[in-house]
């Protein structure tokens, strides 16, 4: 079994639980998920297992949608709803000024990742030195904000929005620094991923989908293929002639494949052999004429 599940983690399971679920019903230990949602967030968590495993971060890399519920006046230690929390103030809900306090946050900018998150500081994850009672400086992240929608409005002290960012990306701070820029504090009530890439929530399934799929001897309808996933890379075949040079690693230079459309140096394409077989993605570099090289072997 090569390939990713769409799953949809439910509020309750960590991303480590999902893995350890889809282990246990493939009966195979060559499983990784491609990237942590909290375990009170839900929704969209592509699953690879087998050699799709490759892939794990390249699908990491992809841009995500969430949909969060930011709650006005209350602000929390872990700035979601399971923190303690550390303020409350007043709330002035005011649509307008809710409208031009989000729309401060689109666009590329630097965000500090909150204390409890699972980023390595000298070996200690931030979250078990906060555990301890212990806060430690954080670096500053480059993030992308690319849209944020107000869904709604929920008087007097909520509202949901649409967040397409860039990976990265932590949506509790996020509503936390809306909150400060509305000046009365604020914390991260409920979070749904609804896409990440190309894996959208409503194709996702649940592991008690998967598992009565698994109990049918149906759980290969679940896998989406290696090639699907990388349906948005350029596409490239390459000639017989050059068939070992491919598997072999090598440089297969412009006039021994055929790229689906125009490329240039630094693009990286999803290479097939003659046959049409997916084997890795692979570099264009331009030295002294046009070549592929390997990026990340699939074989």
């Amino acid at each position: 079994m090569d390939g990713i599940l769409n799953i949809r983690k439910e509020k309750g399971f960590t991303s480590h639980d999902v893995v350890a679920v889809v282990r246990r019903i493939l009966h195979t230990k060559k499983v990784g998920h491609t990237g942590t949602l909290d375990p009170d967030a839900e929704g969209v968590l592509p699953v690879c297992v087998g050699k799709a495993t490759k892939l794990a971060d390249i699908i990491m890399d992809g841009k995500k949608r969430y949909r969060a519920m930011v709650r006005l006046g209350i602000t929390t230690t872990t700035e979601d709803a399971a923190g303690e929390v550390l303020e409350e103030k007043p709330v002035d809900f005011d649509e307008e000024k809710i409208r031009q306090a989000v729309a401060g946050f689109v666009g590329e900018q630097k965000q500090i990742p909150p204390m409890y998150s699972a980023i390595k500081v000298n070996g200690k994850k931030l979250y078990e030195l906060a555990r301890e009672g212990k806060e430690i400086e954080r670096k500053a992240r480059t993030i992308t904000i690319f849209a944020i929608d107000i869904v709604r409005f929920l008087p007097p002290d909520r509202f949901e929005i649409d967040v397409d960012c860039s990976k990265g990306t932590y949506i509790r701070t996020l509503c936390s620094d809306i909150g400060k820029a509305l000046g009365c504090g604020a914390h991260m009530a409920e979070l749904t991923r609804t896409r990440t890439g190309s894996f959208a929530l409503e194709d996702a399934i649940t592991l008690g989908e998967l598992q009565t799929m698994a109990d049918e001897g149906r759980q290969e309808e679940a896998f989406l293929s290696m090639e699907a996933a990388l349906s948005d890379f350029p596409k490239i075949i390459v000639s017989p002639k050059s068939t070992k040079m491919l598997y072999n690693g090598g440089r297969v230079y412009a006039k021994f494949y055929e790229a689906e459309k125009e490329l240039t140096a630094g693009d990286i394409a999803a290479v097939f052999d003659s046959e049409h077989h997916l084997v890795g993605l692979y570099e264009v570099r331009d030295e002294e004429g046009f070549y592929i090289k390997p990026f990340k072997m699939l074989i």
